[in-house]
């Protein structure tokens, strides 16, 4: 695992670095809840998390469960879901993953239990006895690595006393959530891809973060339609490169709401006949759809599973459910290497 992967793991919105069509964050994946297909949490009819998730249930176990979810989506209660209730519901379960996340590792970092982490609270808990060889054998940068947490720490740290209350480290966690941290995304994304170092990203080292040519005689299509997207999209001043605000618009781009995309595409799937809306048998018709879907997911840590895949599968599942949410968006999908 190389030390890029490994400190995007650790930071907890690694898989939003490959969904290059939205924000980079679950850790990712916004934390990106559409990275969370590949895993499903259920939950009660009161929206919290049960024992069992879906993937332990019997089809009828899990439609019945899907039945008490969907009365929960139906927020007014007139027995009819619609898109915009679905929207709502899946960025409740987006910030429902996002803050159980937090809790999560806030008990991990707060060794003497104030109610707040400091930087050397983190930097002792994660780092340890690295500290005193931040350079071992295993091939990892640990001084490196330390520093870039600390210059995110400080960036999360609004008032500059190097401690983190629970909304600061929740923006250290997740910087792709706050508008203050975008920069730091953005910085760290070009510094991951930026090989020679220049400030910018040109062409070869946009394709060479997503494949590896040494393995293959001839490129995949794939890779091809990634050349001219960069040249057609990415490249918007034609100079052929990406600076800050073109790699800001690729990974952070202001134009897609994924609970939005996700919530159209439930509907559009399960609506059969095709009023706008859902009852609840319509959409127990498509539990398999739907207990697949954020609507039902509050996005358990995956990254055991996530990153035991490599980079190309990471990658095709991505684009795949991006043209599931959207089949007209193959610019999008075509964003993370597979259209």
């Amino acid at each position: 695992m190389s030390e890029r992967l490994y400190a995007l793991l650790r930071s907890d919105w690694a898989p939003g670095f490959l969904l290059r069509g939205g924000p980079r964050g679950v850790s990712g994946t916004s934390s990106p809840a559409v990275v969370r297909i590949l895993g499903s949490r259920s939950i009660d009819e009161d929206g919290e998390e049960v024992a069992k998730s879906f993937d332990d249930l019997t089809p009828e176990e899990s439609k019945e469960r899907l039945g008490k979810i969907v009365d929960k989506i139906d927020a007014d209660q007139d027995g009819f879901v619609t898109e915009t209730e679905l929207k709502e519901w899946i960025k409740k379960a987006q910030k429902k993953y996002i803050y159980d996340n937090v809790d999560r590792q806030w008990k991990d970092f707060d060794m003497n239990n104030d109610g707040k982490i400091s930087w050397d609270e983190y930097k002792n808990v994660t780092y340890g006895t690295y500290l005193d060889d931040p350079e071992p054998d295993d091939g990892y940068n640990y001084k490196q690595m330390m520093a870039r947490d600390e210059r995110r720490f400080k960036m999360a740290d609004r008032n500059g006393d190097s401690i983190a209350d629970k909304e600061e480290f929740t923006a250290f966690l997740h910087p792709e959530e706050y508008e203050h941290m975008k920069e730091i995304v953005v910085l760290e994304t070009m510094e991951d891809i930026d090989k020679n170092g220049d400030g910018f990203i040109d062409l070869e080292e946009y394709i060479g973060d997503m494949y590896n040519h040494e393995d293959e005689m001839d490129e995949p299509e794939w890779v091809a339609t990634e050349r001219e997207q960069f040249s057609e999209f990415r490249d918007k001043n034609k100079d052929g490169k990406m600076d800050k605000e073109e790699t800001m618009d690729w990974i952070l781009p202001a134009d897609y709401d994924h609970a939005e995309a996700e919530a159209k595409h439930l509907v559009y799937e399960s609506d059969s006949n095709k009023d706008g809306k859902l009852t609840k048998e319509e959409i127990v018709n498509k539990y398999d759809l739907f207990v697949g879907s954020q609507a039902t997911d509050f996005g358990r840590p995956l990254e055991d599973i996530w990153w035991s895949c490599p980079d190309e599968i990471r990658r095709s599942v991505l684009a795949v459910h991006i043209l599931k949410i959207d089949p007209t968006n193959v610019t999008r999908s075509s964003q993370v290497g597979v259209t």
